[in-house]
């Protein structure tokens, strides 16, 4: 599979963890559809470990736990794509998973040729209790190559953390998307050393093969597999998902939809963010030099029909005032030109003066425009 834009859904782990069901599962991919996430491009419903039973069958196939799924994996799966959804499912380049279930080290066509009939669109494949004798490029070589003969198109998820310098060779194994990171939590500490681990990697990720920073933990508030007993708030869950956004990782969010907050809708729902996220041109990320606080970032990205995303985020627990000059987008004062600035968040629209943006920023919190280049 060729995928163009970062992919979006919903992943079990981070609030079920092995307490999943064909139950849940169904029940959450009618929330996606009812609650309009849907049609604002979360497709993919994904079962995360813990799924099959602890033994292959005599054939050396995986088998779906018949407790947690009676009906099986093809009726689930037939169950999701008549939603208008995709269907996703986990498996590992090891031994065994990493919660310690049949992975797929080699059975990689066989596996590959099992999803397939199941009518699975999405692999989720992990690093835990792999070879110390076969390198990572390979095992991620063996099941890219497997999917891409199986006979149906299955985006490949490597999730390898970033181990083993994956960004240096995980495009060559066919996955779509690649995780640069370790697992998140819903902590504001979690989030923050997540961003800043894209600082060396902001130019892998791309069309095709996205830098994946783990999944969204947005409307967690601390509960379920992931969470945190000082786990973040709104503010931070924005600006959260918007990082994730203009760095242009796939959304797969991993809160309980099926009773999610009115303000949790609202970030995960934000049209002009998804947009901004799913730009066709998918532009690598500027990481700008610009007079602010040592806790604060500030990234742009140029996006297809000529805008500029512009973000500054503080990464830090105490306010912070934003100076910056536009001339490090690409418009000098003897161009005649300026920046129309639309808050993606509040909607205020405004045009920068003299070449120079200044802002208050709070703790925690993100300024993202959308930029139009106007005539000063």
């Amino acid at each position: 599979m060729i995928k163009n834009t970062p992919p979006m859904g919903w992943n079990s782990w981070n609030t079920f963890g092995s307490d999943i069901s064909e139950d849940l599962i169904k029940e959450v991919a009618d929330k996606l559809v009812d609650s309009g996430l849907r049609d604002l491009g979360y497709e993919y419903v994904v079962i995360d470990d813990c799924w099959s039973m602890r033994e292959r069958d005599g054939n050396g196939k995986l088998v779906a736990d018949s407790e947690k799924f009676p009906h099986g994996m093809k009726a689930l799966a037939d169950y999701i794509h008549s939603k208008g959804l995709k269907f996703g499912m986990y498996s590992c380049a090891g031994t065994l998973t990493c919660a310690g279930y049949p992975g797929s080290y080699e059975h990689e066509f066989t596996d590959a040729n099992t999803f397939a009939e199941w009518g699975v669109d999405f692999l989720k494949y992990d690093y835990c209790f792999k070879s110390t004798i076969i390198p990572g490029p390979v095992l991620y070589r063996r099941m890219g190559l497997a999917l891409k003969n199986c006979g149906r198109d299955i985006l490949l998820s490597a999730c390898s953390w970033g181990a083993d310098n994956t960004h240096e060779w995980i495009r060559q194994t066919g996955a779509n998307m690649w995780r640069s990171t370790g697992d998140i939590f819903d902590s504001w500490e979690s989030v923050r050393s997540l961003t800043e681990q894209q600082e060396n990697k902001l130019a892998y990720g791309g069309q095709g093969c996205f830098n994946d920073m783990d999944m969204l933990v947005v409307g967690m508030y601390g509960n379920g597999n992931v969470g945190m007993e000082n786990h973040m708030n709104d503010t931070q869950y924005r600006t959260h998902f918007s990082i994730w956004a203009l760095m242009g990782s796939p959304l797969m969010i991993g809160c309980d939809i099926r009773n999610m907050s009115e303000s949790a809708m609202k970030i995960l729902s934000n049209k002009e963010v998804i947009a901004i996220n799913q730009d066709p041109d998918c532009r690598q990320v500027m990481h700008l030099d610009t007079w602010i606080g040592n806790d604060a970032r500030c990234y742009a990205r140029y996006l297809a029909n000529g805008d500029i995303a512009l973000a500054f985020f503080n990464l830090g627990e105490s306010g912070t005032f934003v100076r910056f000059l536009i001339d490090a987008l690409g418009i000098s004062l003897s161009s005649g030109k300026t920046l129309e600035m639309h808050d993606v968040w509040t909607g205020e629209v405004f045009t920068v003066k003299n070449g120079t943006f200044l802002h208050q920023l709070d703790a925690y919190d993100t300024l993202m425009y959308r930029c139009r280049v106007v005539d000063r």
